[in-house]
Protein backbone atom coordinates (compact mmCIF):
# COMPACT_ATOMS: atom_id res chain seq x y z
CA UNK A 1 0.00 0.00 0.00
CA UNK A 2 2.82 2.41 0.84
CA UNK A 3 4.38 1.78 -2.54
CA UNK A 4 1.07 2.60 -4.20
CA UNK A 5 0.86 5.85 -2.27
CA UNK A 6 4.40 6.72 -3.29
CA UNK A 7 3.66 5.97 -6.94
CA UNK A 8 0.52 8.09 -6.82
CA UNK A 9 2.50 10.96 -5.34
CA UNK A 10 5.09 10.61 -8.09
CA UNK A 11 2.43 10.68 -10.77
CA UNK A 12 0.71 13.67 -9.23
CA UNK A 13 4.00 15.42 -8.57
CA UNK A 14 5.03 14.85 -12.15
CA UNK A 15 2.08 16.93 -13.31
CA UNK A 16 3.69 20.08 -11.95
CA UNK A 17 5.82 20.75 -14.99
CA UNK A 18 8.62 18.32 -14.20
CA UNK A 19 10.11 20.40 -11.43
CA UNK A 20 12.57 18.20 -9.55
CA UNK A 21 12.53 20.54 -6.56
CA UNK A 22 8.86 19.89 -5.82
CA UNK A 23 9.42 16.13 -5.96
CA UNK A 24 12.55 16.39 -3.82
CA UNK A 25 10.63 18.41 -1.24
CA UNK A 26 7.96 15.69 -1.14
CA UNK A 27 10.65 13.02 -0.73
CA UNK A 28 12.29 15.06 2.02
CA UNK A 29 8.98 15.24 3.86
CA UNK A 30 9.14 11.46 4.16
CA UNK A 31 12.84 11.62 5.03
CA UNK A 32 12.13 14.04 7.88
CA UNK A 33 9.37 11.75 9.17
CA UNK A 34 11.75 8.81 8.94
CA UNK A 35 14.49 10.63 10.84
CA UNK A 36 12.04 11.67 13.56
CA UNK A 37 10.81 8.08 13.94
CA UNK A 38 14.38 6.79 14.03
CA UNK A 39 15.37 9.31 16.72
CA UNK A 40 12.26 8.39 18.71
CA UNK A 41 13.25 4.71 18.46
CA UNK A 42 16.53 5.49 20.19
CA UNK A 43 14.64 6.91 23.18
CA UNK A 44 12.00 4.16 23.33
CA UNK A 45 13.62 0.71 23.68
CA UNK A 46 10.27 -0.99 24.18
CA UNK A 47 9.08 0.11 20.74
CA UNK A 48 12.45 0.43 19.02
CA UNK A 49 11.99 -2.28 16.40
CA UNK A 50 8.52 -1.10 15.37
CA UNK A 51 9.61 2.54 15.18
CA UNK A 52 12.67 1.67 13.11
CA UNK A 53 10.51 -0.39 10.76
CA UNK A 54 8.17 2.59 10.33
CA UNK A 55 11.19 4.83 9.71
CA UNK A 56 12.49 2.50 6.99
CA UNK A 57 9.02 2.39 5.41
CA UNK A 58 9.04 6.18 5.16
CA UNK A 59 12.32 6.00 3.24
CA UNK A 60 10.87 3.38 0.90
CA UNK A 61 7.93 5.70 0.21
CA UNK A 62 10.37 8.57 -0.41
CA UNK A 63 12.46 6.61 -2.93
CA UNK A 64 10.15 6.86 -5.98
CA UNK A 65 9.73 10.58 -5.30
CA UNK A 66 13.50 11.06 -5.12
CA UNK A 67 13.93 8.99 -8.29
CA UNK A 68 11.39 11.15 -10.10
CA UNK A 69 13.14 14.28 -8.82
CA UNK A 70 16.42 12.89 -10.14
CA UNK A 71 14.81 12.16 -13.52
CA UNK A 72 13.54 15.73 -13.71
CA UNK A 73 16.83 17.22 -12.50
CA UNK A 74 19.94 15.08 -12.16
CA UNK A 75 21.26 17.18 -9.31
CA UNK A 76 18.94 15.20 -7.03
CA UNK A 77 20.93 12.00 -7.61
CA UNK A 78 22.66 12.20 -4.19
CA UNK A 79 19.26 12.31 -2.46
CA UNK A 80 17.98 9.34 -4.44
CA UNK A 81 21.18 7.41 -3.81
CA UNK A 82 21.17 8.07 -0.06
CA UNK A 83 17.53 6.99 0.26
CA UNK A 84 18.09 3.85 -1.82
CA UNK A 85 20.73 2.62 0.63
CA UNK A 86 18.04 1.74 3.21
CA UNK A 87 17.71 -1.69 1.61
CA UNK A 88 21.26 -2.61 2.61
CA UNK A 89 22.52 -0.15 5.23
CA UNK A 90 21.12 0.45 8.73
CA UNK A 91 19.51 3.87 9.05
CA UNK A 92 21.98 4.93 11.74
CA UNK A 93 24.61 5.21 8.99
CA UNK A 94 22.27 7.12 6.67
CA UNK A 95 21.17 9.81 9.14
CA UNK A 96 24.01 12.29 8.44
CA UNK A 97 23.67 12.08 4.66
CA UNK A 98 19.88 12.16 4.67
CA UNK A 99 19.85 15.09 7.07
CA UNK A 100 22.24 16.98 4.82
CA UNK A 101 20.45 16.12 1.56
CA UNK A 102 17.13 17.34 2.97
CA UNK A 103 18.45 20.39 4.79
CA UNK A 104 17.12 23.81 3.78
CA UNK A 105 20.52 24.57 2.22
CA UNK A 106 20.40 21.42 0.08
CA UNK A 107 16.86 22.14 -1.07
CA UNK A 108 17.86 25.65 -2.09
CA UNK A 109 21.05 24.52 -3.88
CA UNK A 110 20.55 20.99 -5.24
CA UNK A 111 23.61 19.12 -6.40
CA UNK A 112 25.99 20.95 -4.12
CA UNK A 113 28.02 18.76 -1.76
CA UNK A 114 26.20 18.61 1.56
CA UNK A 115 27.75 15.82 3.60
CA UNK A 116 30.27 13.08 3.86
CA UNK A 117 29.83 9.63 5.31
CA UNK A 118 30.92 9.31 8.92
CA UNK A 119 33.99 7.16 9.63
CA UNK A 120 33.21 3.46 9.49
CA UNK A 121 30.12 3.90 7.33
CA UNK A 122 29.46 1.67 4.36
CA UNK A 123 30.83 3.07 1.14
CA UNK A 124 29.32 2.29 -2.21
CA UNK A 125 32.43 3.47 -4.02
CA UNK A 126 35.04 1.43 -2.20
CA UNK A 127 33.00 -1.59 -1.23
CA UNK A 128 33.96 -1.23 2.42
CA UNK A 129 31.46 -1.73 5.16
CA UNK A 130 30.90 -0.51 8.65
CA UNK A 131 32.06 -2.67 11.55
CA UNK A 132 29.79 -5.64 12.13
CA UNK A 133 28.61 -6.06 8.54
Amino acid sequence: MAAGLGLGAVLLGGCGGGNGLSLAEQACGHVHTSLALYEESLRDPANQAALQQRAATQLRVALPLAAAANSADGSWNPLMTDISEISRVPEQYLVPGLSAQCSPAALSAPGQPQATLPPGSPSTTTGTTAPGF
